[in-house]
């Protein structure tokens, strides 16, 4: 056996060899250097990523049994109920798959739960971001990633929904088809080159299977990929406190403790979604059937991240029809179904923008903003979420109507009002409790907690003693921008020329007065001096003040 010695030398001369051709350790140096703060919410994220590669795990092992084929066969496998039934081969593979293949229900299974998983982790986790100003400079452009993430994985889900070409997806397809032909001029031509021709064609399935297993995820992985090394490159954000600033990072190194970390937190992210696919039936095919055009079952909906679509497009009135020049335009489909989801992604899409037009601020960002020091921010994303909700809702109106035994027509009549009142409603509550949030954080910094002790002085007078709060405490509730409302300035020069960029002036200003206007002051230092003088002048009388004493009082 080598001495230990001599193991050494090796692995040294291993390691300079590597070194020399890649530079690895200058790389490495960093990595092991890289500071990241530590919070519960940060994990979001490495719940997206985990279940990404759960997905990719199963989906390997699913593509091996999965025939991404249209042509009719007749089925004559190990489900009985199921014998003679014509089917296209990827619906009786699917069922092959559930019901003759070891394992491949659970990973069935295993891969839908983990779909689910993956898209909802993004979802929160871009409203962590946007209600804590993640997104502020230098990473409006990790948001764009972010945001391009969350619409691939609606992609990836949709199309690996619409596989197994059952009764309950086909029909998803219909609809979609029907929400293409509604696109004026190019919907007619984008059905005939998706389908291959009328719906539902005998190439789509083929031509979606390309697309879920390849196509989709080779832009999800160099997005991923893009989105940690824009991580890695730029400070990581992190939460107000004691001697976090802009200029630093407050935390623990990559190596060993977060390497050490994720890696164990991988193992529960898999093992969660695996109990999920264990105990947790979902989308069984079998019960629906194979794909045909004329039977629709009812109290089926997409999965929740599509539901909202469905929603728009029961909630919308069906009279909305225009004929132009011989063309129809089928608002009662557009509408809901494009220009809605359009404008609703493109909003949260060009955010980062609007709210750098309304504050002008142009520095970069590091320490995250606390929700209620971001009012008009915080109540919009309630409004967008409340107006989500509302569609999920109709979406289901009819399991609803049944649920609860009342009319799917007045939920439909309900639900019309709704979307548009309770977002106006769910802002302008947000907005209200944020800044009463505001107004309590001044009074804990200016006056202390409360602690339910009332002493009386020797002069008769009752006060209740407020312990002051720690510094840290201070730290957080004080550290954040007092950002007021824009000035338009003069609308013409010395000269009485008018200033160029007038409008755009206006309307930033405009937008400046809806995000700040309304605004509590933070605590000044001078207000602090103050408030703190006084306290000490409180504790120095309580000293010699005497107790309360409630049996003997008569007030």
């Amino acid at each position: 056996m080598p001495s230990t010695s001599r193991l050494t030398r090796a692995a040294g001369d291993t390691a300079n060899f590597v070194d020399e051709r890649t530079s690895i350790g200058s790389f490495t140096k960093f990595m092991a250097r890289k500071i990241f703060p530590d919070h519960w919410s940060f994990m979001l994220g490495e719940i997206a990523l985990y279940s990404f590669i759960v997905l990719l795990l199963s989906g390997v092992i699913l593509t091996a049994f999965f025939v991404p084929s249209m042509d009719q066969v007749k089925y004559s496998g190990g489900l009985a109920q199921l014998q003679g039934t014509e089917m296209s081969k990827a619906f009786e593979s699917t069922i092959h798959m559930s019901f003759d293949v070891p394992g491949g229900l659970l990973m069935r299974q295993i891969h839908h739960w983990a779909a689910l998983i993956f898209t909802a982790a993004i979802v929160t986790h871009m409203a962590r971001i946007f209600f804590t100003g993640a997104f502020r400079k230098p990473r409006e452009i990790n948001w764009l990633v972010g945001f391009t993430l969350m619409i691939m994985s609606l992609a990836a889900g949709f199309t690996g929904y619409s596989l197994p070409d059952d009764v309950l997806s086909g029909n998803g397809l219909r609809i979609i088809d029907g929400v293409i032909l509604s696109i004026p001029i190019i919907g007619r031509y984008i059905s005939y080159g998706l389908f291959g021709g009328q719906f539902p064609g005998d190439v789509l399935i083929p031509r979606m299977f390309t697309a879920h297993i390849l196509l989709i995820p080779g832009i999800i992985l160099a997005l991923v990929a893009l989105h940690l090394f824009l991580v890695f490159m730029q400070k990581h954000t992190q939460y107000p406190g004691g001697g976090r600033t802009d200029k630093n990072v407050v935390g623990l190194p990559l190596f060993p403790v977060y390497t050490a970390k994720a890696g164990g937190f991988f193992f529960v992210v898999f093992g969660s979604i695996a109990l999920l696919g264990a105990a947790f039936q979902i989308n069984p095919v079998w019960n629906y059937g194979p794909y045909d055009p004329s039977p629709v079952s009812a109290g089926t909906q997409p999965d929740w991240y599509m539901l909202f679509i469905d929603g728009g497009l029961r909630i919308m009135p069906g009279m909305f029809e225009v004929v132009l020049g011989g063309y129809t335009l089928s608002l009662n489909i557009l509408i809901p179904a494009v220009v809605m989801p359009g404008l609703f992604f493109g909003f949260l899409a060009l955010y980062p923008w609007i709210e750098k037009w309304a504050t002008g601020d142009r520095g970069e960002r590091h320490v995250l903003d606390r929700p209620r020091n971001a009012p008009v921010r915080t109540g919009l994303g309630v409004a967008i979420i409340t107006f989500y909700v509302v569609l999920v809702l109709e979406g289901s109106n009819d399991i609803v109507a049944k649920l609860f035994s009342l009319s799917i027509n007045d939920l439909t009549i309900m639900f019309r009002f709704l979307v548009f009142a309770l977002p106006v409603a769910a802002f302008m509550i947000t907005k209200r409790i944020a800044m009463g949030l505001q107004r309590k954080d001044r009074e804990l910094v200016l006056h202390g907690e409360e602690t339910g002790r009332i002493v009386r002085f020797k002069s008769g007078e009752y006060i209740e003693v407020h312990e002051p709060i720690s510094e840290q405490e201070r730290w957080v509730l004080v550290s954040y921008a007092n950002l007021k409302p824009h000035e338009i300035g003069p609308e013409a020069n010395e000269h009485g020329v008018r200033r160029k960029g007038l409008r755009w002036r206006r309307f930033t200003a405009a937008l400046s007065r809806f995000y700040f206007e309304d605004r509590v002051e933070p605590v000044t230092p001078a207000e602090l001096a103050e408030a703190q003088e006084h306290h000490a002048t409180e504790i120095e009388a309580k000293k010699n003040a005497e107790p309360y004493d409630a049996a003997s009082s008569h007030v």
